[in-house]
């Protein structure tokens, strides 16, 4: 969703600046507009609600700019007020709370600057859940896969406006670990052999591990043609059967927000916008507004949204076999080949051992392991293989720690 309002906010930017110019552009920032972005959304969730502020960024910076020390707040229509603390990238308000069936809200933002922001009034759309959550093999595009879809239904016909994020989660197992770990010691220098390698049995977990992502894509649907306010088979996500992220066991918790019209609306065209295609294609609309306005100066832009929402979740298992039975398991995340001795180019199978033979590679295996790069794996000849280490250890780019909700 970052990503999102990020790819978003650079079209607003160069649309400012360019106004109908289809000829070839060289990227860069003229005319840059500083203004402040918005990214809040509180549920019916009890929990510490989170808001984003930031700045806008421009195309030549990587990251958007985190706007500190402001004062940041919710109210509600009996008087109540949440306030926020700021965080490492967003808000978290002080205390849990929810927004509840017939509360109207509002967002407050004071910048250091002593520039105020507030939002329109909004209230909480009608609780719907999610009715099922499933996974099947299906071929799109000439793509074989899994697709994950989702079914929710309203019986009051109230909800109408969807919108779905997923978190997902996948099993990692390292193909090339070693109960052992190699680690060099190294003795004085100017010592003949200049040190050794000693093997450890490894204390912490490094064979399976999990990573997490979220979702950057805009999903929204509506009911508005349908007899009834049903969400039937909605696609949230596709995945590849070649994709190493389903190698093993995976799962997706996907999350429902139903929100109103005006919301709809709102990421309906941020979507139409960010699925544009060439930032300088004919379809140039400009700067559009969400429901957030600055409190002193009319004229000035905000970009971004303060949604009220009601939520829903459902989370879903499956291992590859249960998908593709029979089929092949995607290949790991790296590339970890088999070794060929008889090819002197392998970098991958060592001699160990020290002297003047140029087959003896003592000293390159000790450097290797101190890197921090390559990972012991033993060959039936006695020689070292150093593979990658991210196929001996897979806490080199993921988390040995099981997740809480993790099923195996």
């Amino acid at each position: 969703m970052k990503k999102i309002f990020q790819h978003r906010f650079l079209v607003t930017m160069i649309l400012l600046s360019i106004l109908g110019c289809t000829t070839p552009y060289n990227y860069q920032t003229n005319g840059f507009e500083d203004a402040i972005v918005v990214e809040a959304t509180i549920t019916n969730e009890y929990k510490n609600q989170e808001i984003k502020v930031s700045r806008t960024y421009k195309l030549e910076e990587k990251t958007p700019n985190f706007e500190t020390k402001a004062v940041v707040y919710v109210t509600d229509d009996i008087g109540n007020k949440y306030e926020f603390k700021e965080g490492t990238e967003s808000y978290i308000s002080l205390t849990q709370f929810l927004a509840a069936s017939g509360r109207t809200y509002q967002l407050h933002i004071l910048t250091k600057d002593g520039r105020s922001y507030i939002s329109s009034s909004e209230k909480l759309p009608q609780e719907t859940k999610i009715d099922k959550l499933e996974s099947k093999a299906v071929t799109k595009n000439g793509v074989l896969g899994v697709e994950i879809t989702v079914n929710s239904s309203d019986p009051t016909n109230n909800s109408r406006y969807y919108k779905y994020e997923y978190e997902e989660t996948y099993k990692v197992v390292a193909p090339k670990w070693y109960y052992q770990k190699a680690v060099p010691v190294f003795y004085a220098p100017g010592s003949n052999p200049p040190g050794k390698v000693v093997f450890e049995d490894r204390t912490e977990e490094a064979r399976i591990c999990f990573l997490n992502q979220k979702s950057n894509d805009l999903l929204i649907t509506n009911t508005n043609q349908l007899s009834e306010d049903k969400v039937t088979d909605f696609p949230v996500r596709f995945i590849s059967s070649k994709d190493p992220i389903i190698r093993n066991r995976y799962s997706i918790l996907v999350k429902q927000y139903v929100q109103s019209l005006a919301a709809h609306t709102f990421y309906e065209t941020l979507k139409e916008i960010s699925n544009n295609g060439s930032l300088l294609s004919q379809t140039q609309p400009g700067f559009f507004y969400g429901n957030i306005k600055p409190v002193d100066n009319p004229g000035e832009k905000v970009i971004g949204y303060f949604n009220v929402s009601s939520y829903s979740e459902k989370r879903l298992f499956f291992n590859f076999g249960d998908i593709f039975p029979g089929k092949p398991i995607p290949a790991y995340q790296y590339d970890c080949p088999a070794p060929i001795p008889e090819l002197e180019t392998d970098n991958y199978l060592f001699t160990y051992c020290f002297g003047q033979s140029p087959a003896c590679k003592g000293t390159t295996i000790m450097n290797l392991l101190a890197t921090g790069t390559r990972s012991y794996f033993p060959d039936e000849t006695g020689a070292y293989i150093l593979y990658a280490i991210e196929c001996g250890d897979c806490t080199s780019f993921s988390s040995n720690i099981k997740p809480s909700f993790w099923i195996d």
